[in-house]
């Protein structure tokens, strides 16, 4: 992961569904010195997303500490970062559908996460579904969605030193370099 003009490094990974972004990210934490702290965004609303959360659990280990947080992000990422850790955001897409489910705005909202990142002291990886690769949605809060998701995608590519885009199990690298050089 490279460094910013704060000494952490962030990246973001992008991807499509089940394309391996979760587990390259968590590869990229595991890389660092210290502990793999995750913040996941994802809410439990049936058995099978229970079971999709589960299963990213066991998958990590004991290594990792969670905090789940569904809706205020920047606040909980201001509260658990610290110089000896690395922080895994798992998924940004999630908490734009929180927020949009909410009423909160995702623009605002995204705009305060991109800025906090110059203030946390450790590496953040950010995960996101790329949604903008298909056809445009037919219904109004679909399209939102997208179009929330792609400019919160473009605003943190602009300022993190590292995105990969995620094919297949295969990252390709869009902005240098997803490798920590210490």
């Amino acid at each position: 992961m490279s460094k910013t003009n704060a000494g952490a490094a962030h990246s973001l990974i992008l991807g499509g569904a089940r394309s391996g972004k979760s587990s390259y990210a968590e590869q990229l934490v595991e890389r660092q010195k210290g502990d793999c702290l995750y913040v996941a965004t994802a809410r439990v609303w049936d058995d099978e997303m229970a079971d999709r959360i589960d299963e990213h659990k066991e998958r990590r280990g004991e290594r990792w500490t969670t905090f789940e947080e569904p809706l205020d992000l920047v606040k909980c990422l201001k509260q658990v970062h610290r110089p000896d850790a690395a922080i895994l955001v798992d998924c940004l897409t999630l908490w734009v559908t929180n927020l949009m489910m909410e009423g909160r705005d995702p623009d605002v909202e995204g705009a305060q996460l991109v800025a906090s990142l110059a203030e946390l002291s450790c590496p953040v990886v950010l995960v996101s579904n790329e949604v903008g690769l298909g056809i445009v949605p037919m219904d109004k809060m679909s399209r939102d969605f997208r179009d929330y998701a792609g400019r919160l995608h473009q605003r943190l590519a602009a300022v993190v030193p590292s995105v990969t885009f995620m094919v297949s199990g295969l990252p390709m690298q869009i902005k240098p370099s997803a490798i920590c050089s210490d």
